[in-house]
């Protein structure tokens, strides 16, 4: 029997909470093992030495503090769950991650918090929508 892989986007939105107790919910019905997606903001190409050396520690730190509850939770519901804290795009970086890690399902929030394409659908959702290897459960 191949092992399940659900892939977890969050973004740390309020909305992050929804998505994980979509996740719990799969997850434990499939035995699935979770990975847990976070794409902090890209690390500053123009900022110079010292301070991109410091930069980049402090958005790992607040990455790893943000996804960590998340964890947390997997954790107390016996979920096998690993993490990938990733640099933006969210939006090709999720299906790429999808792709590599082979996962059966996508879960993801939908927002549409930016531009004419996330009218209906948040711009990262409507881009893993367009490249995913797998199916993609948007929650509202």
């Amino acid at each position: 029997m191949n092992e399940k892989k659900i892939l977890v986007a969050i973004d740390g939105s309020d909305h992050s909470d929804k998505i994980i107790a979509k996740a719990i919910e799969f997850s434990t019905l499939v035995k699935a093992k979770v990975v847990l997606v976070y794409c902090h903001r890209r690390f500053s190409t123009i900022l110079g030495q010292p301070q991109r050396d410091k930069e980049i520690p402090l958005i790992k730190k607040r990455s790893q503090e943000l996804i960590d509850p998340y964890l947390k939770k997997f954790e107390e519901n016996d979920i096998q769950a690993e993490q990938r804290l990733m640099e933006e795009p969210a939006g090709s970086v999720i299906s790429d991650i999808a792709t590599i890690e082979k996962c059966d399902l996508i879960i993801m929030g939908s927002r549409g918090l930016t531009n004419l394409a996330g009218l209906i659908v948040g711009s990262v959702t409507n881009r893993v929508l367009q490249t995913a290897p797998c199916s993609v459960l948007v929650v509202k």
